[in-house]
């Protein structure tokens, strides 16, 4: 039989039952690899068809309490625990690209400076073959000296007499006249060269008696001539070194006066144009006799009498 409830039962079983919710949809949260972070989704927004609804629900899913709280919680800690590889990834990137910047510079400086490395080894090359080259061709042509030789020389006239000086002092004075042939010859076979020569100079021991000069001339590869130059002295005071001198004119009998014929001639050859020269210095000493008996004929032994050394200047 059916008894009708009081108002204080009731009362008292709705107090004790709580009211029942409409229920609401369950989420489910699945955490992605670290191999594959990108992979992860919500089951609420999945469709139907997702493999997801084939998970077993847990025991406290109908809870809504839970329910908020375990959805949220796997949310955060799925995130925060693939936070470390996604800026693993990021700085890595920016270090690949950073580097990748800095190949590119180095590879464009290096493709600026080839070029003028290659331009600079090239020049340094060059020198360094011209430079040798050159050291070749001056040493060579320091093996092809020029062949220079007295050939003669001939008194033709003899005079002492007496007079003096510019200052009115009384003096012997004397007077010469002769000539000298010299043999030149260049034996280069691929430059001329250009000779000079200081004055021949005709001394009776220390003092001068007679002068001759050499004009500058040019002579060709494998070819030479014979120069000859007139050394002459008019009315050179002899003061008290002539005392013993004496000459025909005189009428005195006939003298032999000791000379000394000197000079130095230089020859300058361009082997490689104004780049690379070659000097050559040959000074030139002869003791020769004037022996008044042969006025007008060479001199006897020249050739004995003459001494020929070379010199840098």
């Amino acid at each position: 039989m059916h008894h009708a409830k009081t108002d204080s039962e009731v009362t008292s079983l709705a107090a004790s039952s709580p009211p029942r919710s409409p229920r609401r949809p369950a989420y489910y949260v699945m955490s992605p690899s670290p191999a594959d972070p990108e992979k992860f989704s919500l089951a609420g927004s999945t469709p139907g068809g997702s493999p997801i609804h084939h998970f077993h629900k847990p025991r406290y899913m109908n809870s809504p309490i839970h329910h908020s709280r375990e959805s949220t919680t796997g949310l955060s800690f799925s995130l925060k625990h693939n936070s470390g590889p996604w800026r693993k990834l990021s700085h890595g990137a920016e270090s690949l690209s950073s580097l990748g910047g800095e190949e590119t510079e180095e590879g464009l400086e290096r493709e600026e400076n080839s070029p003028l490395r290659c331009y600079a080894f090239g020049l340094l090359c060059f020198v360094l073959f011209f430079t040798l080259f050159s050291l070749i061709l001056w040493g060579a042509s320091k093996a092809y000296k020029p062949v220079i030789l007295v050939k003669s020389v001939i008194f033709e006239s003899y005079n002492i007499q007496a007079g003096m000086d510019y200052t009115g002092v009384p003096t012997k004075m004397m007077t010469i006249n002769s000539t000298v042939k010299i043999v030149f010859y260049n034996r280069g076979t691929f430059f001329g060269v250009h000779v000079t020569s200081t004055p021949l100079d005709l001394s009776f021991y220390d003092l001068k008696v007679a002068s001759g000069y050499i004009r500058e001339f040019y002579q060709s590869r494998k070819s030479g001539r014979v120069l000859t130059i007139v050394v002459t002295g008019k009315q050179i005071p002899l003061y008290g070194g002539g005392s013993t001198l004496m000459s025909r004119s005189n009428g005195l009998g006939p003298t032999v006066v000791p000379l000394n014929l000197t000079f130095v001639m230089r020859a300058r050859a361009h082997v490689l144009g104004n780049l690379v020269k070659s000097k050559f210095y040959r000074r030139i000493r002869c003791s020769l006799f004037l022996r008044e008996t042969r006025l007008g004929k060479p001199v006897r032994n020249l050739a004995m009498g003459c001494e020929y050394h070379d010199s840098r200047k």
